[in-house]
């Protein structure tokens, strides 16, 4: 399995961070991708194949950490051309909300 659990929802509370400026602040670290709980269930194929998927967005996937766990709030795409690229961790720009 690639990712550590699917959902498809955000389970913690809204954080405020909405723009890749507000995200900018948040520097990116390695994650492994079997420590992650995606936020979305689905897929777009287009972004996935896109070559210019960052063009307009954060270079770095968004995780958040909440209670313990790394939700993979943007960036599915991103991950998902990582695991096929046989690799099993990727920079992510990591938020932390933990209590």
């Amino acid at each position: 399995m690639i990712f550590k659990a699917i959902g498809d929802k955000r389970p913690y509370p809204d954080h405020g961070y909405v723009t890749p400026k507000d995200w900018a602040g948040v520097a990116p670290r390695q994650v492994r991708l079997a420590d992650l709980v995606t936020t979305k269930a689905q897929l777009d194929l287009a972004a996935l194949l896109a070559e210019d998927s960052t063009f307009f967005g954060d270079l770095f996937p968004h995780v958040v950490q909440w209670r313990g766990t790394l939700y993979l709030e943007d960036g599915l795409h991103r991950a998902v051309r990582t695991a096929l690229h046989q690799r099993s961790v990727m920079h992510a720009r990591v938020l932390v909300m933990d209590d």
